[in-house]
């Protein structure tokens, strides 16, 4: 609410001088002048206005950086104006070379001292004697994305249920392995690429986000050697004192190694999924041979392979089984299961009873019928059809 009436306080404040602008020219009647004078007073007051809107994200160690810079230049440049002035008055007759040397040596410190506080605003702090001033950042620790989880997508839908409200960091050399990527000559590779770029603008676009883009310039990186994206982003964090988001598993041991708290997005999805308990009756569908011996594999909605014991003969048919366990590993979750022994019309009962020759009709490996046994003999015989004939 503050930040609105500072700006309508402020406009105010710029009107009221280009009229009071306009009010000093009019007794000498020049035209030019109070027209001129108050659109300049407009004009650089609304440049200054827009870019303040515009740049919606402003970094405070950037801004102390400028700020501190062009106080240390001007002071800089008084003093070593002080010195140079009564040499360049004795080397040049004309006063106005001594104006234009004191204006160039205050610009030029200014310069120096400005470029130099922002190369190194990392290691730049407000410090009174043994106190420092740390930042206090909303919620808890800010977030460094790495490049697999912007490419996988589900952080955006992650973002879009609320549930972070801290600040998420994308560094700038993460930005251009996305680049990279979406630049590749491989056709697979360049969708990704594109993808995790579409994902980036999605999360830039929501209001109730705070994403930011870091130079990743720390003091840990400037070295001459050629570091990984991965070490980088662990490095980063680090220096930080943020955690990392990812989905690759060897990157979360590396970081876990050197202390660095990580999110999988993995372990999250796998958390959050249903879980099987052993004794529990699911429908699967085998698809394919597992490594073992008779055994099938199926899959659910979501993904997760089911390992059906004695399923090998039964591939590509809907099945009932009973799961025994399951497996949970951050690489994802494993259900391993038997088929349902329970004989029912739409189910294939377990086919290793043993009470069916093989070969027979109500063998479900051959394909035939299932098969009723005959109250009060061994017998068996096939079912009742629909137009009740045997």
């Amino acid at each position: 609410m503050l930040l609105p009436l500072l700006r309508i306080a402020y406009v105010a404040i710029l009107i009221g001088m280009a009229i009071f602008s306009v009010s000093l020219f009019i007794q000498p009647l020049d035209v030019a002048s109070m027209i001129l004078v108050p659109l300049a007073i407009l004009g650089l007051g609304g440049v200054v206005i827009f870019t303040d809107v515009r740049e919606k994200q402003k970094q405070i160690t950037t801004i102390s950086a400028i700020y501190f810079g062009l106080l240390l230049g001007l002071l800089l440049g008084y003093l070593f104006s002080l010195v140079l002035e009564p040499l360049l008055k004795d080397a040049f007759d004309k006063p106005q070379v001594a104006t234009i040397g004191r204006v160039l040596i205050t610009v030029v410190c200014c310069y120096v001292t400005i470029s130099t506080l922002l190369q190194t605003k990392d290691e730049f702090r407000f410090i009174i004697p043994y106190v420092e001033f740390s930042k206090q950042t909303k919620g808890g620790k800010s977030l460094v994305l790495d490049t697999s989880v912007i490419i996988d997508g589900r952080i955006a839908d992650v973002c879009d249920t609320r549930l972070i409200d801290t600040t998420l960091i994308v560094p700038r050399f993460v930005l251009q392995e996305l680049q990279a990527i979406a630049d590749s000559a491989d056709k697979l590779k360049r969708n990704r690429g594109r993808r995790g770029l579409d994902v980036l603008k999605r999360l830039q676009s929501n209001p109730k986000l705070d994403l930011q883009l870091h130079d990743g310039n720390v003091a840990e990186l400037r070295t001459g050697e050629r570091i990984r994206v991965d070490e980088r982003l662990v490095i980063l964090a680090k220096a930080l004192n943020a955690r990392v988001v990812t989905n690759d598993f060897n990157l979360n041991k590396i970081a876990q190694l050197q202390g660095v708290d990580v999110i999988n997005l993995n372990e999250i999805a796998n958390a959050l999924k249903t879980v099987a308990i052993p004794g529990e009756y699911m429908q699967v569908k085998v698809v394919k041979a597992g490594d073992q011996i008779g055994q099938g594999v199926g899959y659910l909605d979501d993904g997760t392979m089911v390992v059906i014991e004695q399923g090998r003969n039964l591939i590509g048919q809907d099945i009932a089984i009973v799961v025994t366990s399951v497996l949970q590993t951050p690489a994802g979750r494993m259900i391993f299961g038997r088929p349902d022994q329970r004989t029912s019309g739409s189910h294939t009962p377990y086919p290793g009873g043993g009470s069916t020759p093989t070969g027979a009709p109500g063998d479900s490996k051959m394909g035939g019928p299932p098969v009723d046994p005959k109250p009060g003999t061994g017998a068996h015989e096939p079912l009742k059809g629909g137009d009740g004939k045997k």
